[in-house]
């Protein structure tokens, strides 16, 4: 090997490694000076030797002031958010769940801090840092790898020798410190810029920098806190973060709890000695420990079954009530909402704040100009929860709820049973028509580029969509003659409109803005009805019989059917190719090796997740049930297998076969 190359890695390696222990240890071995003469030199050595440069050097740490704007990346598995918790019964409904699904087998609870930043996936290969992703809506990010590469706590490569697999994904959050943030901001005010909010904001604009040079000045941290990867050979979620900290990335604290007070315990704990901490949070997680049992658990559509997040007692302040504005949603349901004084809470500025409905109105008795109370639920949204009536004036009158539409006019109808008041005019009302255009365009839906909130009015305004189907009669005459509209922004929408023709027929179902049928429930319904033809002529009961379905929703789709106006819409979509049933690739995943049979399952599993299971079970004609009759054809039993379920399946003569059986009957033809 080249002396000089040999000379260049050996300092790469002893530069990591003394980041490595002034950043995340907070041990450093050297002196300052020792450290600039080592990178001093290393830089000489690969400006003379530029053949061997390597974008993880620690030289590249600075960052660079060349603007590089950002492309998008799929995660390769969804950035899923957490449900939340307040209080500790919450948490102890969460354990109780979770031993639930799965058959009452015994869980182990682990407690960490919730980092109130931004946060990131990072890929590894061989040891060194290849991507990293912002989280983005869950599905797709980001790539900010320039930028996160400059940030010191995180490892560009691995020290050898260590048990890290070929390939793995690491994700954690980027924070702002609160010496950052407070010397960030007192530049921006001597400069005259706007300041940051909180620390959280600061982060996030920080991360999207095109600049990372400007990047790696600000002083942003990390902390990692979930390792994935195929065939992983740890057990608990607790080794997982034990070996991220033994490869070198920073980690917070992890507790194992063995009990429901030891949790209350840590959250009391950390409640006040999170106030001294370094960074941001803003609560706890918990998870179930064993990754087997996570497995097993699962996820719903937006968040997994075995974590919860544990948010702290958020800020209370008071501020004067200036008026309630009424606005009207995409299902013309009306929302009053109250336009405050601006006041600090939890790191933000709070002006407005959601009153949800009348009831609220009426229970709060909040009268015009009132001192009202204002949280942050969850420390996130504002809500007014109270009202200081002894600085209410004597002359003031309780605040009235508008009686018609404020938008077009129209007298408000009662949904029943329901406390909302709607507007009934759906197709003259222009919130509710540019929200369901809005609504129709989403990612999560047709995943149409270039259409927000202001081109869906700008369409509107200008005639040229009064529906969801009208977007594909558009042309790019009409586009590039909407004011300001430029060339590159029509071409977009119509690349946009003409790729979302291939999309699934479950997201066609969910982007019609079917009350009440949202994107897990398209998924049900495409995969039981299989087109939309059916959808449409299906009665409620039949419907209602479909498993996750119900009356509720069944009606809705009834309801929303019987409307002249949608059917038209729907024969419009499907006259311009959208996707109207399920593809000959998912029809063709599907078969009748389970024609007709109601299967039970029970207990815990080590290939697949139960709902995974479930899912089988559907695509292959069966039905799930979930309790034991002389109707129950086989029990799919896993470990841990409730003791009562056995006893009546074996009482009743009914088959129990394990994972094993079952994948066995899926591979075997229907005739056989």
């Amino acid at each position: 090997m080249d002396m000089f190359l040999q000379r260049i890695q050996e300092l790469r390696q002893i530069l990591n490694k003394h980041n490595h222990n002034y950043y995340v240890l907070n041990q450093p071995t050297i002196s300052d000076q020792e450290f600039d003469a080592l990178m001093r030199e290393l830089q000489d050595l690969e400006e003379s030797y530029p053949q061997y440069a390597d974008p993880l050097s620690p030289t590249q740490r600075v960052g660079s002031d060349i603007n590089k704007a950002f492309k998008q990346v799929t995660h390769e598995r969804p950035m899923m958010s957490l449900a939340n918790s307040y209080n500790i019964e919450e948490v102890q409904d969460f354990l109780r769940r979770a031993q639930e699904g799965l058959g009452g087998e015994p869980c182990e609870i682990v407690g960490e801090m919730k980092y109130d930043g931004t946060s990131i996936s990072v890929h590894y290969e061989h040891g060194r840092l290849v991507q990293a992703v912002t989280r983005g809506d869950g599905v797709q990010g980001d790539d900010v790898t320039a930028n996160v590469i400059t940030i010191k706590t995180v490892p560009l490569e691995l020290p050898e020798g260590l048990d890290y697999p070929d390939r793995f994904e690491v994700r954690g959050e980027i924070l702002l410190p609160w010496a950052s943030f407070e010397r960030l901001n007192q530049e921006r005010q001597f400069n005259e810029e706007p300041l940051f909010a909180n620390p959280r904001n600061a982060a996030a604009g920080t991360l999207k920098l095109q600049n990372s040079a400007e990047v790696a000045r600000r002083g942003l941290d990390a902390y990692f806190y979930f390792l994935l990867g195929d065939n992983l050979p740890f057990k608990t979620h607790a080794e997982s973060v034990e070996a991220l900290r033994r490869w070198g990335f920073k980690t917070g604290e992890i507790s194992v709890l063995k009990s429901i007070d030891s949790v209350s315990d840590f959250i009391n704990h950390w409640d006040v000695e999170r106030k001294h901490l370094p960074v941001a949070t803003d609560g706890l997680v918990f998870k179930i420990n064993s990754l087997r049992q996570q497995l097993n658990l699962g996820s719903t559509a937006k968040s997994p079954r075995w974590a919860i997040a544990y948010k702290f007692a958020p800020e209370r302040e008071c501020t004067k009530l200036k008026y309630v504005s009424f606005e009207v949603g995409r299902s013309g349901v009306i929302t009053p909402v109250a336009n405050l004084e601006p006041v600090l809470l939890s790191g933000t500025i709070v002006k407005r704040a959601s009153l949800h409905n009348e009831d609220i109105i009426r229970q709060l008795d909040i009268h015009d100009g009132d001192m009202v109370y204002v949280e942050k639920g969850g420390e996130i949204i504002p809500k007014i929860v109270g009202v200081d009536t002894k600085q209410r004036p004597s002359d003031t009158q309780p605040l009235k709820f508008v009686s018609e539409c404020p938008v077009c006019g129209t007298p408000l109808v009662r949904v029943e049973g329901e406390a909302a008041w709607v507007c009934p005019n759906k197709w003259g009302c222009e919130p509710q028509i540019t929200g369901r255009i809005e609504h129709f365009v989403g990612r999560h839906m047709m995943n149409i580029d270039g259409i927000g909130e202001e081109v869906a009015v700008m369409l509107h305004q200008n005639g040229l969509v009064n529906d969801v189907a009208d977007l594909y009669d558009l042309t790019y005459e009409q586009l590039v003659g909407l004011d300001r509209f430029q060339e590159r922004s029509a071409q977009r929408i119509l690349r946009g409109i003409e790729e979302s023709k291939q999309v699934p027929f479950a997201r066609v179902i969910f982007a019609l803005s079917i009350p009440f049928v949202g994107e897990t429930t398209g998924k049900v319904l495409a995969r039981n009805v299989h087109d939309i033809d059916r959808l449409m002529a299906m009665p409620a009961e039949e419907l209602a019989a479909i498993p996750e379905i119900g009356p509720k929703i069944a009606q809705s789709i009834v309801d929303f059917f019987a409307i002249d106006k949608n059917r038209e819409i729907v024969e419009r979509l499907k006259t311009a190719g959208l996707q109207m049933s399920l593809s000959e690739e998912e029809m063709a995943s599907r078969s009748d090796r389970l024609a007709g049979k109601k299967i039970v399952i029970s207990g815990t599993f080590a290939q697949h997740s139960r709902e995974e299971y479930k899912a089988m079970i559907e695509q292959n004609g069966g039905k799930n049930v979930s309790s034991i009759s002389k109707a129950t054809d086989y029990v799919l039993a896993g470990e841990n297998m409730g003791p009562s379920k056995l006893e009546k399946a074996q009482k009743l003569n009914i088959p129990i076969i394990d994972e094993i059986q079952f994948l066995d009957m899926l591979k075997t033809d229907a005739s056989d």
